[in-house]
């Protein structure tokens, strides 16, 4: 899409620096206003739908009917995931580590939830898909999530790591790699060329669109703050207060 014209309301993915008034992005990383989002959800949208759309679609090929499970699930990405995963017909499960967090993921439609650590997600999903296991597994705790995943996870199951919140190092059961025939994989963002990031927006744009303008996808925000809030908005994020989305409004 390129038929912008100035006074087109449009969210954008940036690279960086978004704490400002203004700032530019290349017209391949803009997104429309969907019809149905406030101006503060759209802030929201951008980041979370591309990571989830490049990471479940693009690269875990998750399909429906298959089992899904998403690590964070009351963050702002994880909330989105489990819409995503939805929308494609997965079963999804999440772990979180507050029972509001918990909550909010049934409400968005997921299958089913473990509030760690005092349920194993391990133990979790394989009873809740009859000792099978996730065929596709979304992580963005690392540390010792990542043995888990691996005990977690279908024969062909799909690993996909998009952040380490719970530690770079790990110790993982190799020996489960090469008898479940597992993918284990790292993707970013950031770090993508703008060709990339024009090819994940195309696609949103051509088969997701719909639902987002319906409003059946929507990122869920948790507080709107002021701009001069800054700190107070990031110490919430911090402490791990934030179910969703923070948005800083100027």
């Amino acid at each position: 899409m390129t038929a912008w014209k100035p006074g087109d309301a449009v969210c954008a993915l940036l690279g960086g620096g978004g704490y400002a008034e203004y700032a530019v992005a290349p017209q391949e990383q803009l997104l429309p206003v969907p019809q149905s989002y406030s101006m503060h959800e759209a802030a929201a949208l951008p980041e979370a739908l591309f990571t989830c759309w490049q990471t479940l679609i693009m690269e875990a090929a998750l399909q429906p009917g298959e089992t899904l499970l998403v690590h964070g699930g009351g963050s702002g990405i994880g909330t989105m995931a489990v819409q995503l995963g939805k929308w494609r017909g997965a079963k999804v499960y999440v772990t979180a580590r507050q029972e509001e967090k918990c909550a909010l993921c049934l409400k968005l439609g997921a299958d089913g939830v473990f509030l760690e650590p005092s349920e194993d997600f391990v133990d979790g999903i394989k009873q809740a898909t009859g000792g099978k296991g996730a065929d596709v597994i979304l992580d963005m705790v690392g540390g010792a999530y990542a043995g888990r995943n691996f005990k977690a996870a279908a024969p062909g199951g799909r690993i996909i790591q998009i952040a380490l919140l719970g530690g770079a190092e790990s110790t993982v059961p190799l020996g489960a790699l090469l008898m479940k025939r597992l993918t284990w994989r790292g993707s970013t963002l950031r770090s993508r060329s703008v060709s990339e990031k024009k090819a994940i927006r195309d696609a949103i744009l051509a088969e997701l669109w719909p639902a987002l303008d319906s409003g059946r996808i929507c990122p869920i925000l948790h507080e709107i703050h002021k701009f001069t809030e800054v700190e107070k908005a990031l110490s919430a994020m911090k402490a791990n207060l934030v179910v969703g989305k923070t948005v800083l409004t100027l």
